[in-house]
């Protein structure tokens, strides 16, 4: 393909994107076109194949494939409702893979919405990736927060890592955290928590938030009453994640949240040097 035809087709179908529900979509009315399909049954039979596939990869027909309808001038001034389909750009994905090879706009749609999807999948995969380190830190935080609380109610560090294991222990179900650590086959010389899925961090992190209140509204004092009290604020935690159909216990581990950090921040560093790359040819 020339550059120049491949670079009509990026815009044409840059452009024809819009937001259907708050959700990236093509007309399928407008895709017909621009993948040079001449007659609007030949495409549907694209579509049907397209909704077949989705069905076979376990997906919603619905939820990328939405039957919508447009309004067309006609001669005289007059209009004319035709029905079109609202389609996702994995629906788009599907079209292109099973529409008419031979056609070179197909060729390019099956390249372009792969690299578009599979763009997407990298941007949610790093949001989670974001959402799990931050919510790591924010554990730390909050142990930190509660470690302060009750060193000044008398409570020595040695106490203070009791503290923790028997509100994990009350979390896991009665398994303690070098039990949790051995089921996860975690390093002894790491923290629990660095492997743990992102709901159990926040677990953890809401249950220590919990004491730390509690602590200070109830004037706790001495390690039988705190311990008391974590032990039953994680326990009502858990109560809440099982009553959802959630055992913390069960789930499986997570990267090493240090080595998700590592890969956040080399990241981070590529793209600043792009916008810096991109903003110095600006600038010339």
């Amino acid at each position: 393909m020339k550059q120049e035809f491949i670079a009509a087709l990026f815009l044409k179908f840059e452009d024809a994107c819009y937001l259907y529900q708050g959700v990236e979509c093509w007309s399928a009315r407008e895709l017909q076109a621009i993948l040079g399909y001449s007659q609007w049954r030949n495409f549907e039979n694209a579509i049907e194949k397209a909704k077949t596939s989705c069905v076979n990869a376990g997906e919603e027909v619905s939820h990328h494939f939405a039957d919508i309808s447009k309004t067309i001038p006609m001669p005289k001034g007059a209009e004319k409702t035709i029905g079109d389909h609202a389609l996702t750009r994995y629906a788009c994905y599907l079209i292109a893979q099973n529409g008419d090879a031979s056609k070179t706009e197909i060729a390019f749609a099956q390249t372009y919405f792969a690299v578009q999807t599979r763009k997407q999948e990298i941007i949610e995969k790093r949001l989670l990736d974001v959402a799990r380190v931050t919510a790591r830190e924010k554990l730390s935080l909050s142990e930190k927060k509660l470690s302060g609380i009750i060193f000044e109610r008398g409570i020595d560090t040695k106490s203070f890592a009791i503290i923790r294991s028997k509100g994990d222990q009350a979390l896991f179900g009665g398994r303690t955290t070098n039990d949790m650590k051995r089921i996860l086959k975690v390093p002894e010389n790491r923290p629990l928590a660095d492997f743990l899925p992102t709901l159990t961090i926040k677990a953890k992190d809401f249950a220590t938030e919990l004491t730390s209140h509690n602590v200070v509204d109830k004037d706790l004092k001495g390690d039988s009453q705190i311990t008391h009290e974590h032990v039953e604020n994680n326990l009502a935690v858990r109560k809440i994640l099982h009553d959802r159909g959630v055992k913390p216990e069960q789930l499986p581990p997570a990267e090493d949240v240090k080595k998700v950090g590592r890969r956040l921040e080399s990241e981070e560093k590529k793209i600043a040097k792009a916008v810096a790359k991109i903003q110095h040819k600006k600038e010339k």
